[in-house]
């Protein structure tokens, strides 16, 4: 089932040509990685995924139809978004900031409290339920902003959801690092379509099956991690020197510097 279809996607909400000429599909339980310099266009995408950035040309279909013809609240109830940045002053316990993501659901109170259990385990932070949210440390509002946008898509199956997740594994340490990476591929295996953008690129190669490769707007390779991932291409997009390796004991793609 292809959940997400761009052909020629070109974006300039301010005149300035932001993308130009994105094309790929997206199924449901495929992860797609997004990876570039600084400035590359990368959380401009995202935006426009999310419908906040117009399209000026191509055509951007999800579930088959053009995402401007989605009503916003049927949108939230099958996609969600997690910045870079999720600002948040109120003095809101965890469980009411993770309870928001329920918000475009009409599934009652005894369904969102389940959910709120379920999010709270997968995340890491039951621990965290009863503490005030402005109270935390940036790794812990991290992971109660990743269970809040869990909770935005949570159902028995996933197919049809999509999550759009822009750095998810800022602040954690690196046990949560790992932890999250493994959320994120069990959603993906319950049908959920993933689009995340992560400057660790062993962290992307591990978690995606397809990867977009973006330098001032423009798409520059599309492919499986082995494909996209080239001495050549971190050389020509990040002005890098690296090894490009097979991982000794996965079937992945090993990116060190040289």
């Amino acid at each position: 089932m292809t959940l997400l279809c761009l052909r020629d996607v070109c974006t300039a909400p301010w005149g300035t040509s932001l993308l130009r000429g994105i094309n790929f599909d997206l199924g449901a339980g495929k992860i797609l990685g997004l990876v570039g310099p600084n400035g590359a266009g990368k959380t401009s995408l995202l935006n426009t995924l999310v419908g906040d950035v117009p399209l000026q040309a191509g055509s951007l279909l999800l579930a088959g139809r053009p995402l401007a013809n989605w009503p916003r609240r049927e949108l939230a109830q099958t996609l969600a978004y997690l910045p870079q940045l999720s600002l948040l002053n109120f003095p809101y316990t965890v469980e009411e900031v993770i309870l928001l993501g329920r918000s475009p659901h009409d599934t009652g109170a005894a369904c969102d409290r389940a959910i709120l259990e379920e999010v709270l385990r997968l995340t890491d932070t039951l621990e965290l339920r009863g503490r005030l949210y402005t109270q935390l440390s940036g790794g812990e509002k991290q992971r109660v902003q990743l269970a809040r946008i869990f909770s935005q898509i949570w159902q028995e199956s996933l197919v049809g959801k999509m999550l759009l997740l822009d750095e998810p594994t800022a602040a954690l340490d690196i046990q949560h690092q790992q932890s999250i990476a493994l959320a994120i591929r069990q959603l993906a295996a319950r049908g959920c379509a993933i689009v995340l953008v992560i400057h660790d690129f062993n962290a992307v190669s591990a978690l995606a099956d397809q990867v977009i490769a973006l330098k001032n707007g423009r798409q520059m390779a599309y492919g499986k991690p082995g494909e996209v991932f080239t001495e050549k291409m971190f050389q020509e997009l990040f002005d890098a020197d690296v090894v490009v390796a097979k991982h000794p004991s996965r079937d992945q793609t090993l990116i060190i510097p040289r």
